[in-house]
């Protein structure tokens, strides 16, 4: 077979413009195919868009009597909002352009691919060869099967940033990180908004972390019903979503935040053999399809779907390809957030999880934000930080404040060994800032063996020679 390159990427989002570029970069002939937008998901309808409504909902937050100053209630500019939405997407959008990756070497394609065999791309009429194929087609919204639904508008990620006003009563189905944080975000610039979720909210994160941030939601005035849409009818402004308990919900608008579908169909992958999982295409640790020379990485294989995680496997990716060297994943440490105000991070095991690992050998040091003097200055002492730790490792963290997020970094590196609780501990940290309460519990794990029986005993011994002289 005569090869027209030495790697094809189908998808231009997180991990295959990671995937791409780097190929490029270390001078292999690479074909990059999208058939949307460039960027994908995460900068056109997913992360950029949502954290630019989530910075204009905090600003019309700020309102009220606060630290002995006065605000007024904001007047929400639904039209500015939008262009801040759109201004943010196109600022970074040269960052995911198709000039910037030409430029590393990328020959990009605009259409649609399918592969018609285990090596061949067809696209706008060509075939492409490679000996390495990168599958990262990313995920959809996953809509469920409610009776009605069909029938009426709804929103869902991919359309709910192109919103030309602001939702008078926003109905969210789902309590997961989409839905807990738009329903805020609308709730502080106004718009009336109802939850509706039959199982935990933010399920996967420590129920405690959780805890804080649903009173903090309910604070601010979204309304949660515990119970399953069984049915959805009405029209565009006005929707009812009928409860499998009997009751009712009426909206104007209907926001679905029920989870992710990987995006496998039409191309061609089950016909040249490329096996499926659950929710996406099987792959093992290296990210190898069932034809071991096809990759697939981010949203569109089995597994957590993450922006950040989508990246790093394209980084695995590129160090395999070009090296000829296998990479594996490491989900020991793999961090995420929710940013709701206050945001909801975690990393590594939840205390539950570790308990159910390890049983009786897992400790925990908890330390509220009540006790960190810079929180305690800005008047935000909302939340905690839980270290989940076996021995003196740390296994986990779980963080619900402001800006907790910003804090997950030095627990990734001593989660995966590059450092340690002891090395935490004896840091130091500017002052006054939130990440004291990461140095305070690192040196909690030790303080009962610096301040033990035996080094107390020293010290008493230095003391009474010291006497003495």
């Amino acid at each position: 077979m005569a090869y027209t390159h030495d790697v094809i990427v189908i998808g231009a989002g997180a991990a295959g413009l990671t995937a791409a570029g780097g190929c490029a970069l270390f001078g292999l002939e690479v074909a990059l195919i999208e058939r949307a937008e460039m960027g994908g998901e995460c900068l056109n309808n997913g992360c950029v868009p949502s954290k630019a409504l989530i910075a204009a909902s905090r600003r019309a937050g700020a309102a009220g009597s606060a630290l002995g100053v006065h605000l007024p209630a904001p007047v929400v500019d639904w039209a500015a909002v939008h262009a801040h939405i759109h201004g943010a997407i196109a600022a970074i959008a040269p960052h995911d352009s198709q000039g910037r990756f030409e430029g590393m070497g990328c020959e990009v394609i605009r259409g649609d691919a399918r592969l018609t065999d285990p090596h061949s791309v067809a696209v706008n009429g060509r075939t492409l060869c490679a000996p390495r194929i990168v599958l990262a087609t990313g995920s959809e919204p996953a809509v469920p099967p409610i009776p009605g639904l069909a029938d009426v508008p709804y929103l869902t990620n991919e359309n709910l940033f192109a919103l030309t006003e602001l939702p008078g009563h926003l109905v969210v189905l789902g309590g997961g990180a989409v839905g807990m944080e738009m329903a805020q975000a609308f709730r502080k610039l106004g718009s009336q908004v109802t939850l509706v979720e039959p199982g935990q909210l933010l399920a996967r994160d420590d129920r405690d972390s959780v805890a804080v941030v649903e009173a903090a939601m309910r604070a601010d005035g979204v309304a949660f019903v515990t119970d399953k849409a069984a049915r959805v009818s009405g029209k565009a402004g006005a929707i009812t979503v009928t409860l499998a308990g009997g009751g009712q919900v009426q909206g104007t608008h209907l926001l679905l935040a029920t989870g992710r579908r990987a995006r496998v169909a039409g191309y061609g992958l089950e016909q040249i053999g490329v096996k499926l999982g659950d929710n996406g295409i099987a792959v093992d640790a290296r990210r190898r399809t069932s034809l071991k020379h096809i990759y697939a990485i981010g949203d569109c294989r089995d597994g957590p779907r993450l922006t950040h995680v989508a990246g790093q496997e394209g980084s695995n990716v590129v160090l395999e390809i070009c090296t000829g060297l296998p990479t594996k994943v490491d989900w020991r440490a793999l961090p995420w957030c929710t940013y709701t105000l206050p945001e909801v991070a975690q990393i590594g095991l939840t205390e539950a999880q570790a308990r159910e690992q390890f049983g009786d050998a897992v400790t925990v040091q908890r330390e509220g934000f009540d006790h960190i003097d810079r929180a305690v200055a800005e008047g935000e002492t909302a939340g905690h930080m839980k270290l989940v730790l076996k021995g003196r490792k740390v296994v986990g963290a779980s963080i619900v404040g402001d800006n907790a997020g910003e804090l997950l970094l030095p627990l990734w590196q001593a989660i995966t060994g590059k450092t340690g609780t002891f090395a935490l501990g004896g840091a130091i940290v500017a002052y006054p800032t939130r990440s004291d309460v990461t140095k305070a519990l690192a040196f909690k794990a030790w303080e009962p063996t610096v301040f033990g029986k035996w080094p107390k005993k020293w010290a008493g011994l230095l003391a009474s020679l010291r006497r003495r002289s």
